[in-house]
């Protein structure tokens, strides 16, 4: 791709700071699922209990997940963690990443998992289109120009 400019405040670089993390994924993946608590998060990641922790707050931080204190008959008050509008709209971004890993990774086994639509029962498909509804077959059909927000240096 030969783009005329680069931007010092490039949105996948600040996203990846973010999420760009194997457990991080995982904490999303099951957060979607509908997985809201600790240990049971850490028993379906095997994530060790101090990553864990720190992803979820830095989640937490982010603004991706909220805590809600709950409380067991019998037990101290915990929390659960649940998925804000921003954590929400990562979902595309994991799917994305989940339908490459079928396609690229899953063998002659095929998905571990497909994903359909709760109504009609049929599989998940990520479409890419311009705001005018046109296909987007892929990067070459594609043109970045600088956006309101972007810090241009020259390349």
């Amino acid at each position: 791709m030969n783009v005329p400019f680069r931007v010092n405040n490039c949105s996948i670089e600040r996203t990846l700071d973010i999420v760009g993390e194997k457990w991080t994924f995982l904490v999303l993946r099951e957060a979607f699922s509908g997985v809201r608590r600790f240990a049971d998060m850490q028993a379906i990641t095997g994530a060790p209990r101090q990553v864990l922790s720190a992803r979820l707050a830095r989640l937490v931080d982010e603004g991706l997940l909220r805590k809600e204190p709950y409380r067991e008959p019998g037990q101290r008050q915990r929390d659960e963690y649940r998925l804000t509008e921003k954590g929400r709209d990562l979902y595309p971004l994991l799917v994305a990443l989940m339908h490459w890993g079928d396609k690229h990774l899953s063998g002659d086994e095929g998905p571990p998992v497909i994903l359909t639509h709760r109504d009609c029962g049929a599989p998940i498909e990520l479409r890419f289109r311009c705001a005018d509804g046109h296909e987007v077959a892929g990067p070459r059909e594609v043109t970045p120009v600088p956006g309101e927000g972007a810090d241009v240096r020259s390349a």
